[in-house]
């Protein structure tokens, strides 16, 4: 599904990847431990300060994006408003929506990616307040996994980035990574989040590959034909597929046997 992400200007002044200059009692900054190949966007989305009844026409330009072009050019850290004043309107922010992306393959649809979100919010119950530690910095964590399937009638190997929750520990939860803070909490400090890659990677639904001792076999189904082809039980017969290099296998990830 394709994204669009508005940038938006604070004093004057593009704010992207590190942003401008600003008062640091009035930002944080977010960053990210990530594997390998991996890079975030994240939008830092505004509402209406705490008693304010102004609005902003239209809603434009009360989002700021950080990292859109990650490709060409990323920065782990991104220090990040936490007040902006758009069309007159004072605004508080609430909420960053992140995307985690990594590519497998050089063309550039040869990509995976999934959700986490920080919430911010002025009511936060203290049981969901974060702890931050005496150098001013807070971690929450996540995993992801990579899924594979095959696309089409040529049976290309396609991608798809699975991300949940973890705890420090690394167990894993349903929801994706997630964590909530008040404005107070942030002013002048440090979120990072902590994204680990699974060693394993698993098919991207059941019964459509074969787990054998070295890899995966890609079940046949009613023929070459079928682009969803179920094994149904015949776990004997198996068909070959194109990696997204142009090569034809015959298992995954190892492409021979």
């Amino acid at each position: 599904m394709r994204r669009v992400w508005r940038t938006a200007t604070l004093g004057g002044c593009l704010v992207l990847a590190t942003g401008c200059s600003v008062n640091k009692s009035q930002t944080f900054t977010f960053t990210a431990d990530l594997p390998p190949d991996f890079a975030y966007q994240a939008i830092a989305e505004y509402v209406p300060a705490k008693g304010e009844t102004c609005t902003v026409p239209g809603g434009r330009n009360t989002a700021v994006g950080f990292n859109l072009k990650w490709r060409e050019s990323y920065t782990p850290d991104s220090e990040i408003a936490l007040y902006r004043t758009v069309s007159g309107c004072p605004l508080v922010i609430r909420r960053i929506r992140l995307e985690i992306n990594s590519s497998y393959g050089k063309s550039r649809g040869d990509f995976g990616g999934d959700s986490a979100i920080v919430a911010v919010r002025d009511d936060l119950e203290e049981r969901f307040k974060r702890t931050f530690s005496d150098a001013g910095e807070n971690t929450f964590y996540g995993q992801c996994q990579w899924l594979f399937r095959t696309s089409g009638k040529p049976r290309i190997l396609r991608k798809i980035l699975d991300c949940k929750e973890t705890d420090e520990q690394g167990t894993r939860e349903r929801g994706r990574p997630f964590s909530a803070y008040s404005p107070d909490q942030l002013a002048g400090k440090t979120v990072k989040m902590k994204i680990t890659l699974a060693r394993e990677e698993r098919p991207g639904w059941g019964d459509t590959w074969v787990k054998v001792p070295n890899g995966w076999k890609r079940c046949m189904g009613e023929g070459l034909e079928e682009e969803h082809a179920y094994c149904n039980g015949n776990y004997t017969d198996f068909s070959t597929f194109k990696m997204v290099d142009g090569r034809i296998c015959t298992i995954y990830p190892g492409c021979t046997e």
